[in-house]
């Protein structure tokens, strides 16, 4: 178990953590989301003890990171997949770890089966592509079997097939009793992979609840719904108190009712439907609406920039500016 109190961290005038606090529990896999800027590289530096907190604390376990005995055993992470020794090889790499935290050496060789890179254990990490190096850090996260699992963008560089093994991965560890606490940006990815939610915004925290209750909570349900007998449809709403709004492609689309009451009564009056579709809105639709006033960084199209001589004209690119706010 994780847990937050009251954590803040300040960079002069900037606030980047603000009064943080939540628990990160075993047996789910909690998913760690915030637009860039908000707060979740600085926040998983400070559970790890690599930032101070400026105020409030953070456990791991009811400790703090520092007072861990061979840490590698309580909490594994990956925040960082360049943080290798260029020089060693991937078996070498880990086995420094394990020496530093009383890790048997045989768990060298279990975690690089695992990861699958014991094809290339003996060569040197400064050859290995992006993804390699993310099964690499998640290896060393994996090295003392430990308890509380930590991973920042996961997936980064991994192929179909390493996302799907990644994301089972973390659902087997959650299933086996242990905290998983994972950041991403990748919406599709965090849908399927995240059974809880924990969403910050210029370092505050915004939602701390399931993936269902997050969805339902921040977007709009809805049913789909097209006739050619559109007049007796809309009468039939109506009596049924049910709002329908005009949709594209003569749609319309019905708030306040299900599917299969709509259906059950479009039979009842002999209203030939051409769809009835159930829609609601991705992880990702209900992101952007919660955290639409916490963006950092906004990006802002202008006019287009004139091509260099000689350059085609699909090579002239659009400007932007990024803004960033500081809070006292």
């Amino acid at each position: 178990m994780i847990e937050l109190e009251d954590l803040t961290k300040r960079y002069g005038e900037t606030v980047a953590v603000d009064h943080l606090t939540f628990t990160v529990r075993p047996g789910l896999v909690t998913g760690f989301l915030g637009p860039n800027g908000a707060g979740k590289s600085t926040t998983m530096r400070m559970m790890l003890g690599l930032d101070r907190p400026t105020a409030g604390d953070v456990r791991i376990d009811g400790r703090h990171y520092d007072r861990l005995k061979d840490p590698l055993k309580y909490i594994g992470a990956l925040l960082d997949a360049k943080a290798v020794h260029g020089g060693r090889s991937a078996f070498n790499h880990l086995l420094c770890l394990a020496q530093s935290n009383g890790i048997p050496r045989r768990r060298v060789a279990e975690v690089l089966d695992t990861v699958g890179l014991t094809a290339v254990a003996r060569k040197k990490a400064k050859g290995f592509s992006l993804g390699m190096g993310q099964r690499l850090g998640i290896a060393g996260a994996l090295l003392g079997d430990p308890r509380i699992l930590m991973f920042d963008e996961p997936v980064n560089g991994l192929d179909p097939e390493g996302i799907h093994w990644i994301r089972t991965l973390m659902k087997s560890l959650a299933a086996q009793g242990r905290t998983v606490f994972v950041s991403s940006h990748l919406m599709s990815e965090m849908a399927l992979t995240a059974d809880h939610l924990v969403v910050i915004g210029q370092g505050r925290l915004l939602a701390d609840t399931s993936m269902a209750d997050f969805i339902d909570r921040n977007s709009r349900s809805y049913v789909r719904v097209r006739s050619p007998q559109r007049e007796r449809l809309l009468d039939m709403l109506l009596e049924a108190g049910m709002t329908a709004v005009e949709a594209a492609g003569g749609a319309l689309e019905i708030d306040g009712g299900k599917a299969e009451q709509i259906g059950e009564l479009a039979a009842r009056h002999e209203i030939t439907l051409h769809e009835l579709s159930p829609r609601q809105a991705s992880l990702e639709e209900a992101f952007m609406r919660l955290t639409a006033e916490s963006v950092e960084y906004h990006a802002h199209t202008g006019p287009e920039l004139a091509p260099r001589p000689g350059t085609p004209p699909a090579a002239a690119w659009g400007r932007g500016d990024d803004r960033r706010r500081s809070r006292a």
